[in-house]
Parts: structure tokens; sequence; C-alpha cells
């Protein structure tokens, strides 16, 4: 099977899911410092025990000052039910000093006068931020053209052929992103979206359901995972 250039490959597989299961649409989830704070809870956890976890912490704490000046126990009891509270607490509340100017509160204004590339190079010099959690910030809350790399969306792009079997998730950030159009904040979401759907799905990591796959037909590995 002949594979398409990386960029047309990508666009196929993303028109395909988009077809497949309606194409998503680009709002904004959470203002910054709330989505950045989602985002480190969301780490190796199930979305609905997310959703649960940051809940508790915006219900316990009346805003992100108050939670940066609560003792890291305080915070892991809030979050123990979405797992690694012991981690993700100190975490956060490192990551609220951080973004903390003297005497003032939890604030990421900041990132609307940087450039994409400023604002990537600003959150992952925070502590405990990568380049996915500062993806998702950037694309999620702020609609700029930022892909975040998560297991699924790294999965299938070395599978349809996209990045190289041996590209790591830091590497493929910068890649997928610029392949997914890196001036169109609304493609690079869909294309996120739509394989991070498609890896929950169909293509899993184990026994992917190639015969139920909508990109079968111009998948190199189809049949071979």
């Amino acid at each position: 099977m002949t594979v398409r250039s990386p960029r047309r490959q990508l666009r196929r597989a993303v028109a395909a899911l988009d077809d497949a299961y309606g194409r998503p649409a680009l709002s904004p989830r959470y203002p910054p410092v709330d989505e950045l704070v989602f985002t480190v809870l969301s780490q190796n956890t199930a979305d609905v025990n997310t959703e649960r976890t940051f809940a508790a912490l915006k219900a316990r704490f009346p805003d992100w000052s108050a939670a940066r000046d609560a003792s890291a126990e305080e915070i892991e009891e809030t979050i123990a039910l979405g797992g690694l509270a012991h981690t993700k607490a100190p975490r956060i509340k490192r990551i609220l000093a951080a973004i903390s100017a003297p005497g003032g509160a939890p604030d990421l204004g900041v990132l609307g006068e940087m450039t994409d590339a400023e604002a990537q190079d600003y959150l992952v010099r925070l502590p405990g931020v990568g380049p996915k959690t500062a993806a998702c910030v950037l694309l999620f809350s702020l609609g700029r053209p930022m892909m975040p790399v998560d297991t699924h969306v790294l999965r299938l792009a070395r599978r349809l052929g996209i990045i190289d079997a041996k590209t790591t998730a830091d590497q493929a950030h910068p890649l997928l992103t610029e392949l997914a159009g890196a001036d169109d904040p609304a493609q690079v979401y869909a294309a996120h979206v739509d394989l991070v759907r498609h890896g929950r799905r169909v293509c899993h990591a184990r026994r992917p359901a190639c015969g139920e796959c909508p990109l079968a037909g111009f998948c190199p590995s189809a049949g071979l995972a």
C-alpha cells in the first residue's frame, strides 16, 4: 500500500473521521488557569473522575489564590478520587504559585501577549507542565493551533504512517501541529478530537477493530497491528 504524504494522509484521516463521528467544533472550555489545573488533574485519570475532582476543587476553594495558599494535604484530600493525588496536589500548588505575581492571584493573561511558540515555551517552563498540558491550555482555552498528543493521537499517527514509528510524543507535538494546520485552530482541534475518539472506539492499542475502521482502506497498518 502506498502511503500519501504525511500532510495529505492526516487530512484524509480527519475527513474520514469527521464523516464517521461528526465534525468537532472548537469552542473555549475553561479560562486558562482553570484549563491548566483541569489538564493536570486529567493526567492518567478517566474523564469522569477528572470532571468530579475538578468540581470538588472548585467547590472547596473560592478561588485559585485560596487553593495556592492551602496545604498540599488539603488539595490532596479534595482530589483523591482522581488518583495520583499525592503527586498532583503539590504540583498544582507549585504551578499556581509560579503564575502568581507578588501579592497577586494566579493568572495567565500574559499568554495573550505572546506568539504561539512563546506561549508554549512559557507554559512548559512551569513546574510539572509538559508539551501536552501546554498544548491543551493553548488549544482548548485560547483557540491556538497547538496539537495535544496523547497516547491515542500518537498511536494513530504512527499506524497511519503520518509520523515515524520511533517518533516520541514530545517530538510529535510540533510535527503534528504543522501537519494538521498550524494556521488553522479548527483543523488542529478536529484532528486531535477525531484521533482521540477513534483511538478509544476502534483503533485500540491491543486488538484494533480494523474490520470496523473507516480508515482501513488507506491505513498501512490495517490488519497488522
